[in-house]
Parts: structure tokens; sequence; C-alpha cells
């Protein structure tokens, strides 16, 4: 690496730091610990970690003696050097350091492979690379240890259960400061959490992965869910609903029943094998298929808010973000070759208005032709084309990801930036040249004969309970007023203005304002911050003087007094921010 190279900017130079941060790791847990045995320890997108196996629990103690080792070894300047051993000569060598995990991974490399190892001072690990040159590169005082899981050798949950330390570390102790503020931040916004403190969801050992959507969850949902309706429609989009349960002739046709099985909760229904679907495709074949189609019909797009179900490992459940059950929101274009452009620039265009309204930022990866894909090449290499096309005249840019498109055709991905700095993979759209061929769907051309369409997959939310999870957390609870389950609470000072603070509800109501009343004899100011902390948008205080008025007075869950205003200033204020959607 070039000098100028040298700057966590660079993503090879930031996961070299981190992967030598590991061995620094390694070395000071065997420095402390000798009886600890040592299974691999990879850079990750967000730092570091290794894999342990030890008698004993790595406790918070633990981690503070191992953290205080690696300042050592930092201070050490310990030089990395490379070396290679042959097959028999390195399995002897970790042998000898009596470490069973790093001898099982050199048996399972290839013959021919080359076997390196990395030494710094007393410290050698197996290890392919690249490293630092020296442990003095990294700079002791920012680095952290920020957590300890138990993982399974290999991934494999018949296999030994170790013990996972990762950590994260930077060039500046500043630069480590400012991380740990955000992920102290993201604690403090994790959806789970605020979940439960906003009454909108709850998991239960009764179901794991079936997440429940509580009354004030349902408001947030269907809110969502009627935006979806509304911006479709006006792309020119129907909706469809296709059944949750389909045979398995269907999904041999699709492929899923060979390739996607595992994934599948099947069951016997009058003795022939069914599968409650994974995936909305399928039925959409069908929708298309029942009945004939014109040139004059197509781009025809299809949409569908469907339930799905897929059988995720407990271990990888994750709040909203991963689940066993969830509703897509797919929408299937039926179309021919010359529309696939505008076609992509239509979804697209979709894709900024719905994520401008939650000001949530973009970056577009394009994915390209795998190694087992289907179909001809020729058609892989217009359809990638076309969707390099159809993104540049917008004015965008993306970033290739080579090869990691689906096996039926090229794809993009939208990955969102929160608030936070996150980014998050939501939106997709995928081209289809394979079950149209699978279904033999059909339309006929302006020439009289039969011809085969092609088809986009794509999402805009993604999946719905995953998206709620996401902006939970963009928005740290408090969402915009349009979006808000209790937009309004009304709160007397005095049990006299009971009567008014009903009135004014009910009048809010009226207008389609979601408002709650707060009537319990509290001090105003217990009501108000209980109100805020349920991030309810705005507070009416109503007092003997507000009552005589016909006014109310503002408060916003951002601790803004508004003053006194008339009620009908207010009710327009609301409705007009409630109509506009404003970002709040």
């Amino acid at each position: 690496m070039d000098e100028n190279k040298f700057s966590f900017e660079n993503e090879e130079y930031r996961r070299t730091y981190w992967h030598t941060c590991s061995h620094i790791l390694a070395q000071a847990v065997k420095r402390l610990y000798p009886e600890v045995k040592l299974a691999i320890g990879p850079s990750i997108d967000n730092g570091f970690y290794y894999d342990m196996d030890s008698p004993f629990p790595f406790t918070p103690e633990i981690m503070e003696n191992i953290e205080g080792e690696m300042r050592k070894i930092c201070k050490e300047k310990l030089k990395l050097e490379r070396f290679e051993l042959p097959r028999d000569e390195a399995i002897k060598f970790m042998e000898e350091k009596e470490e069973p995990y790093k001898v099982e991974l050199i048996n399972d490399l290839p013959e021919d492979a080359h076997i390196s190892f990395y030494r710094q001072g007393e410290f050698t690990d197996l290890c392919a690379g690249p490293h630092l040159d020296s442990t003095g590169r990294v700079k002791g005082n920012a680095i952290k240890l920020t957590a300890c899981n138990s993982a399974y050798w290999r991934g494999d949950s018949n296999r030994q259960t170790l013990q996972r330390i990762y950590g994260v570390a930077f060039p500046k102790k500043d630069e480590l400061d400012a991380y740990l503020q955000r992920i102290e931040e993201a604690k403090r916004r994790d959806h789970r959490k605020l979940g439960k403190e906003l009454g909108l969801f709850m998991l239960t050992e009764e179901g794991p992965g079936f997440p429940f959507f509580l009354p004030k969850g349902m408001v947030l949902k269907n809110t969502l869910i009627d935006y979806w309706r509304e911006v479709h429609k006006r792309y020119g989009y129907v909706e469809v609903s296709t059944p949750m349960i389909l045979n398995r002739q269907l999904w041999e046709t699709s492929g899923h029943w060979f390739h996607y099985k595992q994934n599948m909760y099947t069951t016997l229904i009058d003795g022939e094998d069914f599968a409650i679907k994974p995936m909305n495709c399928p039925g959409g074949m069908l929708v298309y298929k029942s009945e004939p189609h014109s040139y004059r019909d197509l781009p025809l797009r299809v949409g569908e808010l469907g339930v799905v179900h897929r059988h995720e490992l407990s271990g990888a459940l994750h709040g909203l973000f991963r689940v066993r059950c969830f509703t897509q929101d797919d929408a299937h274009i039926f179309m021919t070759w010359d529309q696939m452009k505008d076609e992509i620039k239509n979804v697209v265009r979709l894709f900024d208005e719905v994520y401008s309204l939650f000001q949530l930022p973009y970056e577009i990866e394009l994915s390209t032709m795998p190694e087992d894909h289907m179909g001809d090449e020729k058609d892989w290499e217009f359809a990638q084309e076309t969707l390099k096309e159809a993104i540049t005249e917008m004015g965008k840019s993306y970033v290739i990801n080579e090869g990691d498109g689906a096996f039926y055709g090229p794809k993009l991905d939208f990955h969102l930036q929160d608030s936070l700095g996150r980014t998050w993979q939501c939106g997709t759209i995928q081209l289809d040249m394979q079950l149209p061929e699978r279904f033999e769907l059909e339309y006929t051309g302006a020439d009289g004969e039969k011809h085969r369409p092609v088809m986009i997959h794509r999402v805009v939310f993604g999946s719905i309970e995953r998206f709620i999870g996401v902006i939970t957390e963009h928005y740290a609870g408090a969402f915009p007023v349009w979006l808000s389950p209790v937009q309004v609470k009304v709160m007397p000072i005095t049990d006299r203005t009971a009567d008014y603070a009903k009135e004014v509800a009910a009048k809010l109501e009226a207008i389609g304002v979601r408002v709650e009343t707060d009537l319990r004899n509290e001090k105003i100011g217990y009501k108000i911050r209980e109100a805020q902390m349920q991030k309810i948008p705005y507070m009416l205080v109503v007092g003997d003087r507000e009552a005589e008025a016909g006014a109310v007075a503002v408060r916003t869950r951002a601790g803004v007094d508004m003053g006194a205003m008339p009620f009908e200033d207010f009710a327009a204020k609301i409705t007009q921010e409630i109509k506009d959607r404003v970002n709040n």
C-alpha cells in the first residue's frame, strides 16, 4: 500500500488495521490466559473479533485486563513477520502450541495451499494476512473491546461453543470516542427497546420470530400501508392478493422446492405437499397467467402486500430486523424488452419519492451476472447495460457488485442511510428473465405472434416490519406527525376543564387527527413529561382561560412552548402538516 493510502477512508487499509488488532487481541489473551485456545479472528465491517475456547467466561473485568495488555503490545512496537511452512510442519507447529482449532483449519486447506503465518514477538498465528508492519502502528489508547458473545465453531450448532470477543480501533482517540458515542445513541434508539416503551409491538417465547403488533403499532403499520397504496396508485400499479399456502407443484415450477426448501414451512393437505409461501413471486405468475395479454396491456405493474414466512435460525432472529413472518411489499412488472429502461426509471422515481419523504438518502449497487446464472449471456449483457443506462441517464451514480446478481437476472440494491449514518439495504430492483420462461408467460405482440415478457421484481420498504424497525431507530421513536400513532394529547389543568378537553379531542378526532386525552388527577408538569416520553408530537394544555377563549396552549415533544392559540388555528396547522406529511 502506498503511504497516501494509510487512511481509514481506504477500506483496504481499514480492514488491514482491524485485522492486525485481532492478532494483538489474541496475543494479549495468550499472554494473560495461556490455557485459552484460539479459533479465528477476522476483521469485519465495523471492527474485528476473535473466537476463543476458554474454560472461563470473559467477564467485564477480564476484558479490561485484555484491553490493558493490548495497549502494552502496541507500545512494544513488535514487528509482524510473515513466513510459510509445508503442510506437515505447519500441523506439527500448531500441535506443539496445543492449538487444535488451527490444526483443523490447516487440515482443511487445499493440498497446494500456501500455509502462511504471522509472527509478532513471542506470538505466532496461522493467517493469510495482510497486516500492518508493526503493532506500533495501532494506537493503544484508541482500542475498545465492545462485547463478548457465544459463537459456534465454524457456524455449526453441533460443534463446540466458543466465546467471541468483539473490538474496534481507530487511528485517533477522538475518533474512537465519537464512535462510542454513536454506539450509545444507537442503543438509546434500539427499536426493540422503543417498541416496548411506545407500545408498538412485542416478541414472545411462544412465537419466536413472529412479532405481535399492538394497537399503536398497527396504526403505524397501517399508515405506512395506506401511503404505499396511495403512491403506487399514482405510479400506475394495480394491487392483488395471492394465497399464503400453495402446492408443491407450483414451488417445483418456480425452483424454490429444490433450492429454498430448507427455509420453507411445509404441510400436508389431503395427502399432498403444500408450502407456506416464502415469497410472493410464484403467485404473481399465476395471476398473470389467469388471462391472455396483448402488447397493449404492457407494461403491467402488479403490487402485493403479501405475508410471507421463512425459517430463520433462532440465533439469527433480531427484533423486527430478522423475523420469520413479515409483509413483503412486492411488485412484479411484466413488460417487453424495449420497455425495460423506462420501467426501471419509473421504479427509481417512485423510490426517490418514498425515501425522500423519510429523509433517507441512498446509494445504489449494481449486482452483475453470477457464475451459476441461468439464461443466455447476451440477454444478461443487455439487461445489465439497460440498468446502467437507466441509472446514468437519471444523473445517479452506482457501484458495481461483481457477480452477486440473482441466478435469474441482475439487480439494483438501494442502501439507505439513517440519521446515525448507518446503512440499510431496503429497496431492490431485480430483472428476471427466467420465471417468465419457467411459467411459460406470454403476450400477443403487434405481429400477432406469441412472445415472452421480461419481468421486474421490486420492493420499496423490503419488509414492512423491518422498515418499521429502521425508521423507529432513524427517528428515535419521534415519528413525524403524519406517522405518529398518537398525534395530539389533550390535558386539562384541573377537573373544571375536563369537559372542554373532551370537546377539543372530539373536534380533532372528527377531522381525522389521532388524539388522546389525559384526564388523570395529576400535576400538569407530570402529564407533559409523560407525553414527551411517549414521543407525542403535540400536547394541548387547557385551563380556565383556554376554555373561555376557545383556545389551546400548545407544547411540542421537543419542549417548545408555542403559547396559546385559537383552536381553529391549531386544527388548521396540524391538518396541513398531516396532509403535507411534514417531516418534523
